[in-house]
């Protein structure tokens, strides 16, 4: 595979990763360089070690996965949005925010977005690719495109508001019913 199609397949699998990210560094929470780090890392490595895991566990475990991979990520990133959007419309000065760059909701975020990169370590092995070299190229795109997202995210909060958090709740549910439909219209 030639390094600009490999670049071409780590973009689009990032392309998830990158609006998550733009919705979290959107949320009213600061954006610290730890919770960049965090989410930016944790996105790449997800990516990475998906694509090499889709390659390793070969077409038994994927096909199984791949029948039902849509429903999962639709209820992870549509539990994350509404929680996100319930959060953006409160009204009590109060609100205890989670902190979506740690613990059960970066994971299941990471999990959520990294799902179909799967599939391509899958169809990258039937292709015999480099696996290393790919999945550490589409982690590292990931993870670069995740920085990105956070940081776009982060100036657009402090120019909107509060209301971003909202925006980026719909957008994760948005995401989550493109994956959904997307897998189900084949």
């Amino acid at each position: 595979m030639d390094f600009w199609l490999l670049l071409a397949l780590a973009v689009s699998l990032a392309m998830d990763c990158f609006a998550v990210s733009l919705s979290i560094g959107s949320s009213p929470l600061p954006t610290t360089a730890r919770r960049v780090f965090r989410i930016s890392f944790h996105f790449g490595f997800f990516q990475f070690m998906m694509t090499f895991l889709g390659w390793l566990l070969g077409s038994s475990v994927v096909n199984l996965i791949s029948s039902i991979d849509h429903w999962i990520a639709f209820l992870l990133l549509g539990w994350v949005g509404v929680h996100m959007i319930r959060s953006g419309l409160s009204k009590e000065e109060e609100v205890q925010r989670a902190d979506p760059s740690r613990g059960k909701t970066l994971v299941l975020l990471s999990i959520a977005t990294s799902l179909d990169a799967m599939g391509v370590g899958l169809s990258l092995a039937l292709l015999k690719v480099n696996i290393l070299f790919a999945s550490l190229w589409i982690g590292l795109v990931t993870l670069v495109l995740s920085l990105s997202g956070m940081l776009l995210g982060n100036r657009l909060s402090r120019r909107f508001g509060e209301n971003m958090e909202v925006v980026g709740g719909v957008v994760l549910l948005i995401i989550g019913l493109h994956i959904l439909i997307t897998h189900l219209m084949g």
